[in-house]
C-alpha cells in the first residue's frame, strides 16, 4: 500500500469517529464467531469416532453439547452482524460527511474551474466500493486470517505430517492469487474513472435536454451516453473478469489439489495406524477453512487496497486548492472599494482585465456596461473573490482582497447571479438557506425583494421544485434578493440578473435593486434603459477589459462617446 498522506489520513479516521465502540464489538464478535468453526469440525470428528466404538453413553453427551452449542454460535452470529452493519453505516455517514465538509472548503475559483461529475462519482459509486471493498471486507480478512491460524493450529494438534502436507499443496495457489491481486488494483481504479467520466456525460447531457430538441439532436445525445455507458461498463467488465479469473485460479485449483491431496495422504496415514477415521474427516472438513482464507484474503486484500485507493483519490480532489486563510476584517464598508492598475487574465498572457482603476464608495450604487466579453463578469468576480492571481491592487477600506479570509468577505459581500440556485424545499428555506434567523427579519427580506405578494398567496412553507421550477423567472430573482438582504452584507454585487428576464419583470427586479438604500450596489447589466441608469450614482463602461469611460448617465449621454454608441444601439 502506498504511503497515506495527512489529507487521506483524516478521512481513514473519519471511520472510527464516535465509532470507536461499534467497531470494537464487531470485532470481538468477529473474534468469537471463529471457534464455532473449529468446534464444528471437531464434534463431526469425535461423532465418527463414536460410530466405531459404538459409545452411545459419549453420543449422547455430544448430543447435548451440538445443542448448546448450536444456539451459541447463532447468537453470536446475529450480534456479529448487527455490529457491523452499526459500525459500516455510521463510518459511511461520517466519510460523507467529512467529504462534503471539505468540499464546502474549496474557494469559489477552484470549484468553478472542476468537474462536478467526479464528485458526484467519488460520493456515490466510489461509496459503494469503499463500503463493499474496504469496510465490511476489513471484518472478512481478520475472521479468514485468524480462522486459518486457528486451523493450522488445530491440524498440528492432530498430526504434524498431514498439516505440512496441507501447507506445501496450498502455497502455489496462494502465490498466484497474491499476483494477480495487483491487477485488480488497477482495474478498479479504471472503473472509479470510467465512472467519473459517465456521471459528467449523464449531468451535461440531461442539463443540455431543452438545447438537445430544440436542435434535433437526439440521436447524436444517444451516441454520447452510449459511447459513455459502454466505457464505463467495458471496465466493470475487465474488473469482474479478473476477479472471476483470480476466483478460479485460488479457489478451484486450490480446493482440487488441497482436499484429494490431504485426503489421500489422511487415508494413507489412517491405514498405518498413525490417526483415526475421525482425524482424517476433522482435516478433510478443516481443509475448507484452509482454502477459504487462501482463496479470500488475496482477492478481498486487493479489493480493499483498491478501494484505500478510491479514499485517496477523494482525499486528493477535496484537499486540493481549500480556501486561503487571511485577514479577518469588520462586516462593514466605511470607505468603499478601490480597484487600482488591476490586470487579470484567466490564460498567462492573455488579459481579459487590462489596467483597471475604479472606486466603488460606501452605500453607492454603480452601473457596469459594456459589450460581451468586455470583462464585466471578470470584474465581479474579481470582487467576490474567486482569483487572487491578478496584477494590481483591490482594497476594500485599505485591507488587499487577495489577503482577505474567504468567510470574512463573505461576510461583507453577497452575490446575485443571473443563474439563481434553488432547492428543492420550501420559500422560507431558500431564502433563509436552512439558517435560523428571526421571523421578523425573515418577513422584512421577503417584503423588501419584493415575494410579499408570492408568500401572501403561496405561503412561505410552499416548495420551490426542483431548482425552483415551481417558480418564475422574476419570483426565482426576489430569492435571491431576499437571501442577500437576510444577511445584510453592506456590499450587493449582481452579475446579469435580469439576463433571462422578460422586460417587464426584468424592470421590476432592477428598480427593486436599486431601491436598496444604504447597499453598496455593483450591478452589471447588459438591459441599457434610460430610466433605471439614469438613477445609478456612476455608470462604468468597459471595452475591451479596459474602462473607456465613467460618469453619470447624463455626462456619458452627453459626452457622445462609447457609452453613447452602446446605447444607441441596444436602444
Amino acid at each position: 500500500m502506498t504511503s497515506i498522506t495527512p489529507a487521506a489520513r483524516e478521512y481513514f479516521r473519519a471511520f472510527y469517529d464516535h465509532n470507536r465502540a461499534r467497531f470494537v464489538a464487531a470485532l470481538v464478535l468477529t473474534v468469537l464467531d471463529i471457534p464455532s468453526a473449529l468446534i464444528g469440525s471437531w464434534l463431526l470428528g469425535e461423532i465418527i469416532d463414536v460410530i466405531s466404538t459404538g459409545d452411545l453413553g459419549r453420543l449422547q453427551v455430544l448430543l447435548a453439547f451440538g445443542i448448546v452449542f448450536t444456539v451459541v454460535a447463532f447468537a453470536i452470529s446475529v450480534g456479529m452482524y448487527r455490529a457491523k452493519s452499526d459500525f459500516v453505516c455510521r463510518a459511511l455517514v461520517n466519510y460523507k460527511s467529512l467529504a462534503f465538509r471539505r468540499l464546502s472548503e474549496k474557494s469559489i475559483r477552484a470549484f468553478s474551474r472542476e468537474n462536478t461529475g467526479s464528485y458526484l462519482s467519488l460520493l456515490t459509486n466510489d461509496v459503494a466500493s469503499i463500503e463493499e471493498g474496504y469496510l465490511k471486507r476489513s471484518f472478512i480478512l481478520i475472521y479468514h486470517v485468524l480462522l486459518f491460524v486457528g486451523t493450522l493450529a488445530m491440524m498440528l494438534f492432530y498430526s504434524v505430517p498431514l498439516t505440512l502436507a496441507a501447507v506445501v499443496l496450498s502455497l502455489l495457489p496462494l502465490v498466484a492469487s497474491v499476483l494477480m491481486g495487483r491487477e485488480l488494483t488497477v482495474r478498479e481504479r479504471a472503473v472509479s474513472d470510467r465512472n467519473e467520466a459517465f456521471v459528467s456525460e449523464l449531468r451535461d447531457l440531461l442539463a443540455g435536454f431543452s438545447v438537445i430538441k430544440s436542435l434535433k439532436a437526439e440521436a447524436q445525445a444517444r451516441g454520447l451516453f452510449d459511447v459513455a455507458s459502454g466505457t464505463a461498463e467495458e471496465a466493470k467488465r475487465a474488473r469482474y473478469w479478473w476477479d472471476c479469473l483470480i476466483t478460479a485460479v485460488s479457489s478451484n485449483l486450490c480446493s482440487m489439489v488441497l482436499q484429494f491431496g490431504v485426503f489421500f495422504i489422511g487415508a494413507w496415514l489412517a491405514i498405518e495406524g498413525q490417526i483415526t477415521a475421525g482425524t482424517v474427516l476433522i482435516f478433510v472438513n478443516l481443509c475448507n477453512y484452509l482454502i477459504q482464507p487462501i482463496n479470500i484474503v488475496p482477492q478481498y486484500w486487493a479489493s480493499r487496497q483498491a478501494a484505500a485507493g478510491l479514499v485517496k483519490k477523494l482525499a486528493a480532489a477535496t484537499r486540493e486548492n481549500a480556501e486561503r486563510a487571511g485577514e479577518k476584517i469588520e462586516p462593514r464598508l466605511e470607505r468603499g472599494i478601490e480597484v487600482s492598475d488591476v490586470t487579470f487574465g484567466y490564460v498567462p498572457g492573455e488579459p481579459v482585465l487590462r489596467d483597471v482603476s475604479l472606486e466603488f464608495a460606501a452605500g453607492r450604487s454603480y452601473a457596469v456596461v459594456g459589450a460581451s466579453g468586455s470583462g464585466k463578469s471578470t470584474l465581479l468576480n474579481l470582487l467576490m473573490g474567486g482569483y487572487d492571481g491578478y496584477e494590481g491592487s483591490i482594497a476594500i477600506d485599505g485591507h488587499e482582497l487577495r489577503d482577505v479570509e474567504a468567510g470574512s468577505l463573505y461576510d461583507l459581500v453577497s452575490l446575485i447571479d443571473q443563474s439563481v440556485f434553488l432547492f428543492d424545499d420550501t420559500i422560507r428555506a431558500n431564502v433563509t438557506m436552512f439558517r435560523n434567523f428571526p421571523d421578523e427579519a425573515v418577513d422584512d427580506a421577503v417584503r423588501r425583494a419584493g415575494l410579499a405578494e408570492l408568500v401572501a398567496e403561496k405561503g412561505a412553507d410552499f416548495r420551490c421544485g426542483e431548482n425552483g421550477a415551481l417558480l418564475s423567472g422574476g419570483e426565482r430573482q426576489r430569492v435571491s434578493i431576499a437571501r442577500a438582504l437576510l444577511r445584510r452584507t453592506p456590499v450587493l454585487l449582481v452579475d446579469e440578473a435580469t439576463a433571462a428576464l422578460d422586460n417587464q419583470t426584468a424592470r421590476a427586479v432592477g428598480e427593486e435593486i436599486l431601491g436598496l438604500e444604504g447597499l453598496t450596489r455593483v450591478v452589471v447589466t447588459h438591459r441599457l434603459e434610460a430610466s433605471l441608469l439614469a438613477r445609478y450614482d456612476e455608470v462604468v463602461a468597459l471595452r475591451d477589459g479596459r474602462v473607456v469611460e465613467r460618469g453619470t448617465f447624463d455626462e456619458l449621454m452627453a459626452a457622445r462617446g462609447y457609452f453613447y454608441a452602446l446605447f444607441t444601439v441596444s436602444g
